[in-house]
């Protein structure tokens, strides 16, 4: 179980996250959804310890420290790898350091997304250092992988076919938090979804309880985010100098 305990974070004056209480439980696919600027990477981040928060954060009741933090991964857009080294290196660092590193796995996603072994990863292009990326965070043996913007420069077909992979690959103990802005995309994948909105929680549901009441995951966060549909109209108004007066 991994939770959250009144997570806050300020940058200066900014309040960046607001008292966060979260718990997620083994083998949740976790949506985390918002604007930018809400709050996700700060979030992310704190739950890894990469930056200083106030509240706590407890895996299976105990403090992140350096005796448990291999049970979490990350997979971000900001990359975590060593650039001069290549796939393969990579591999046997990893394997070398993480006594649950998934070999077979490893070897599955590379043929997936058609990834060159040999190769330093500053010569690949973005997006397939974005999915090399996701290889590594998935492979690590974690049980809470984290994900933010995994698949910025990546094609549709490749997005779409990988989440259907690892749908296939996740053990049940396996957990998965992924913020990211494709709802739509997602909505098949996530099992629930979270919604930060300047530093708060302002929302938390299941999916199968949204299919229930027979809503979609883009109503539920327009609804819950309080989604303006005249906002366009709005602002067409006045940069034409058609707004209709007060």
């Amino acid at each position: 179980m991994l939770e959250l305990i009144g997570l806050s974070r300020y940058y200066g004056a900014t309040r960046a996250l607001g008292k966060v209480s979260l718990t997620v439980g083994p083998g949740e696919i976790v949506g985390l959804f918002g604007e930018n600027g809400a709050g996700k990477t700060t979030l992310l981040k704190s739950i890894l310890g990469l930056i200083g928060h106030a509240g706590e954060v407890r895996l299976d009741g105990e403090p992140v420290t350096r005796k448990n933090i291999e049970r979490l991964s990350f997979a971000t857009c900001e990359h975590s790898f060593f650039p001069g080294l290549t796939a393969n290196a990579h591999r046997d660092f990893y394997r070398d350091h993480f006594e649950r590193w998934r070999d077979k796995r490893f070897e599955a996603l590379m043929g997936f997304f058609e990834l060159p072994d040999s190769r330093p990863l500053r010569r690949m292009s973005t997006g397939q250092q974005n999915q090399f990326e996701v290889i590594l965070a998935l492979c690590q043996g974690a049980d809470y992988i984290l994900m933010d913007e995994p698949f910025a420069g990546n094609d549709i077909f490749n997005r779409e076919d990988f989440y259907k992979v690892l749908l296939g690959i996740l053990e049940p103990t396996e957990t998965v938090i992924l913020s990211t802005h494709l709802l739509e995309e997602v909505e098949n994948f996530v099992t629930r979804t979270v919604l930060i909105k300047h530093g708060d929680i302002v929302g938390d549901a299941r999916m199968s309880d949204l299919e229930d009441e027979d809503i979609s995951l883009m109503i539920y966060v327009k609804q819950t985010y309080g989604y303006e549909p005249d906002r366009v109209s709005r602002a067409l108004g006045r940069l034409t100098g058609e707004e209709e007066p007060k």
